[in-house]
């Protein structure tokens, strides 16, 4: 039995770990892969406060861990598929083991959300990819594309430029949703090109990725662009497949809570990029961890 148990190793999970264990209350940390969620994928953060000239992702990520089990965080490399959040104790259960917790705090985040068409399944790993800072060594001097117009995309689309002799962004808008900073850095950059008003329809070679299909969404033009890798980037999907059924969800799948970041269960918080919010950054996702963490104090203290 343990007192907190967070699901979850990003900024948020981690910050709620790091606030529940300082706080002297017994808890643990369950996250599947290596701590640091998305964050840990991104090569350069560049507006966490604190670090002026940036910090990489990784690096950022792994002090984060490092100050959790300082104050006594318990981590365990556990992928959880099932919860049962029934009664004053909540149970969790992963593929080896089932622990118990007085208040859960769920911190899952979110993953890349698909383009969802023909070739994608088939060439991922061999020439599509959702992870830049993963994968782009693999494109030196070789072209591809980045299908997106948000932060996220042109952040990876300037870091695969160290590597490709081109990118091109394919965007279905006539201008891109990123910061201003960002779009400045893109359009002053020679190895960039832009596709405006165009979505991929296909994605398509032999034994690996040759070229993308696209269509010009104002006239319908059909046509191909020759690549060798193509970067998705359009959206997350949160991960709450094993939370169906056991909790309110939006229509997009995010857990939905107060500003408290209390679920509509007693004793259930959830905090980060899977619960419904507008900004998902790090920075909002350390403030939602501590505020799991606050309000899971408060609903353990007042069970007494």
């Amino acid at each position: 039995m343990h007192d907190v148990i967070v699901i979850g190793g990003g900024p948020a999970g981690l910050t709620a770990g790091l606030y529940s264990a300082r706080n002297g209350l017994a808890t643990m940390l369950l996250e599947g892969g290596p701590p640091g969620g998305q964050a840990a994928l991104t090569e350069t953060i560049e507006n966490y406060p604190g670090f002026p000239g940036g910090i990489g992702g990784p690096e950022l990520m792994s002090l984060f861990a490092r100050q959790a089990l300082d104050f006594g965080l318990k981590m365990r490399a556990e992928m959880v598929a099932e919860v049962d959040l029934q009664g004053e104790e909540k149970t969790v259960t992963t593929a080896g083991n089932t622990y118990q917790c007085r208040a859960l705090i769920i911190a899952s985040g979110a993953k890349s959300r698909p383009l969802g068409v023909p070739g994608e399944k088939e060439f991922t790993g061999r020439g599509v990819s959702y992870c830049a800072t993963c994968d782009g060594a693999f494109f030196r001097n070789k072209k591809v594309a980045v299908v997106g117009g948000g932060d996220a995309a042109v952040e990876e689309a300037l870091f695969l430029t160290k590597f490709a002799r081109q990118v091109a962004i394919i965007h279905r808008r006539d201008e891109l949703r990123a910061t201003r900073v960002l779009q400045e850095r893109a359009r002053a950059n020679d190895k960039i090109k832009f596709i405006w008003k165009a979505v991929v329809e296909a994605i398509e070679g032999d034994r690996a990725v040759e070229k993308v299909a696209l269509r010009r969404v104002d006239t319908g033009e059909r046509f191909t662009e020759p690549v060798d890798g193509i970067f998705v980037f359009v959206g997350t999907e949160p991960n709450t497949g094993f939370l169906q059924g056991k909790l309110p969800l939006t229509p997009e799948g995010y857990v939905e809570t107060s500003a408290q970041m209390a679920t509509s269960i007693p004793g259930v918080f959830a905090a980060g990029d899977v619960r419904a919010k507008e900004l998902r950054q790090v920075a909002t996702a350390v403030g939602d961890g501590a505020q799991a963490a606050m309000s899971a104090e408060k609903y353990l203290a007042a069970l007494g």
